[in-house]
């Protein structure tokens, strides 16, 4: 099969979006299904038709802001059928964007402080957390408002509360899959983490 060809962007503020952009580098180069090209801090790879050459975008990026050029480029690519991955933050950028958080599916709200906390699969037939049930993870839980309409595959709770963590939907013909965690390249490296990545990848991109 041929590999999916992908663009690993990571940029923005306050995280640490280097080192988290060559940890999932890294974690896709590992599986071998990906033809990877890098971008970093520089949203024009989103304007039409820059992303022409790819089937799905895999995204990290904190806060800032981003031009009608590039929110266009970016819902068109997917409209087509490419997929779109978002990492953690991907939640928490472009805050004044009403249109690029309903892409998404999300927005950030809070999160407590860094630590382990376990994670429920409550969908362990999908692709992404196909034979995956419960785990634990040692990063920064992000609490989500949310389309009530995503498809939910895995959560966390939260003050009592059950938050997702990973879930999908659809925007046009193409794919979206969120994934709240990957506060900072130690836990991009974590092994769940990089299997549910590349089958993010592969299940964006409809190729699995």
């Amino acid at each position: 099969m041929a590999k999916v060809k992908t663009l690993v962007y990571s940029g923005g503020e306050i995280h640490d979006w280097k080192g988290c952009g060559d940890a999932i580098q890294e974690a896709l180069e590992a599986a071998g299904q990906f033809d990877i090209t890098r971008v970093d801090n520089d949203l024009n790879c989103l304007v039409a038709p820059n992303l022409e050459p790819y089937d799905a975008i895999v995204f990290y990026h904190t806060v800032g802001s981003i031009t009608e050029p590039q929110l266009k480029g970016l819902l068109k690519f997917v409209e087509a059928g490419r997929g779109y991955v978002g990492i953690h933050s991907a939640a928490d950028s472009f805050r004044e964007c009403s249109t690029y958080r309903y892409f998404v599916g999300g927005y950030f709200v809070t999160h407590p402080r860094y630590r382990q906390y376990q994670v429920s699969v409550v969908d362990t037939t999908h692709p992404i957390t196909k034979d995956i049930e419960e785990f634990f993870v040692t990063d920064e839980q992000y609490v989500t408002g949310y389309d009530p309409n995503n498809n939910v595959l895995a959560t966390a709770l939260w003050r009592g509360k059950t938050v997702p963590v990973i879930w999908t939907r659809m925007h046009g013909k193409g794919r979206v899959a969120y994934i709240a965690l990957g506060h900072n390249a130690e836990s991009c490296r974590d092994e769940t983490f990089k299997t549910l990545l590349a089958r993010a990848t592969v299940w964006a991109a409809a190729k699995g």
